[in-house]
């Protein structure tokens, strides 16, 4: 039997150890409350990802202050416009990639209602509250206030809005009923299997609603695969399966 030297056991296994790919760097997410569900299903499929959830206002500030973040996936076109503006994002890395509508959740089991300038809203939460992201900070909040305003129900039940800091922060009051409504996204419903979508705004009661995409400014390398996976078939159909509408077609 030839016996191998110490010498050359120890170069062949630094020859194999050369010869593997180098490990990708992990991509780090920072992406809208909404997005959590089926952006935690991407990552079981993409795999690599580093993800971390916020309101969208909160996101941007973070990147403003230099957070380590890759990709900033926002619900709201305007932070993205003043990360854009500021010189913070890729130039030419943008896409508007989702869209949403507007729900007044109940627990399930609710009877319907129909949204419009007639609803009697504070007739409906009785004693209780109405559950909201910040309204004038968080997207799903702006829009929710905006729809509210165009309704002419915004005055009468301002007093009784419970705000949150995210959208599903609002979803989780009404889920653990301490909320009797909430204005969340119709997406957001479908996580939780306690609340059900009780009326959808009319979309002509609130800007649209638009989910940006980009690489932070600097980390194109690293985002260019990740990105190219939002916009492919597998991409598009655990969101659509989650509730929101691929833009672009």
């Amino acid at each position: 039997m030839i016996r191998i030297s110490r010498h050359f056991a120890r170069l062949a296994l630094l020859l194999v150890f050369l010869a593997r790919p180098a490990l990708a760097e992990p991509v780090t997410v920072f992406a809208a409350a909404s997005l959590k569900t089926a952006l935690d299903e991407l990552a079981q499929i993409h795999g690599g990802l580093v993800l971390s959830y916020a309101g969208s206002s909160a996101l941007a500030r973070q990147v403003q202050l230099g957070a380590p973040a890759d990709v900033l996936f926002l619900a709201n076109t305007d932070w993205m416009e003043v990360l854009e503006s500021d010189g913070m994002i890729a130039p030419g890395t943008r896409v508007d990639l989702l869209g949403n509508r507007l729900v007044l959740a109940g627990p399930v089991g609710s009877a319907p209602v129909e949204i419009g300038p007639t609803m009697d809203l504070v007739g409906l939460l009785g004693d209780g509250r109405l559950a909201m992201a910040l309204v004038n900070a968080v997207p799903a909040g702006i829009y929710g206030k905006a729809a509210l305003e165009s309704l002419g129900l915004w005055e009468d039940v301002a007093p009784r809005v419970a705000q949150t800091d995210n959208v599903r922060a609002a979803l989780a009051l009404v889920s653990l009923g301490q909320a009797p409504l909430g204005i969340v996204y119709a997406s957001d419903v479908l996580a939780d299997p306690k609340v059900t979508a009780l009326g959808v705004f009319p979309e002509e009661s609130h800007p649209p609603i638009r989910y940006p995409v980009a690489a932070v400014a600097g980390r194109e390398a690293v985002a260019a695969g990740f990105l190219s996976f939002l916009q492919g078939p597998e991409a598009r159909a655990v969101f659509e399966k989650h509730g929101f509408a691929v833009l672009g077609d």
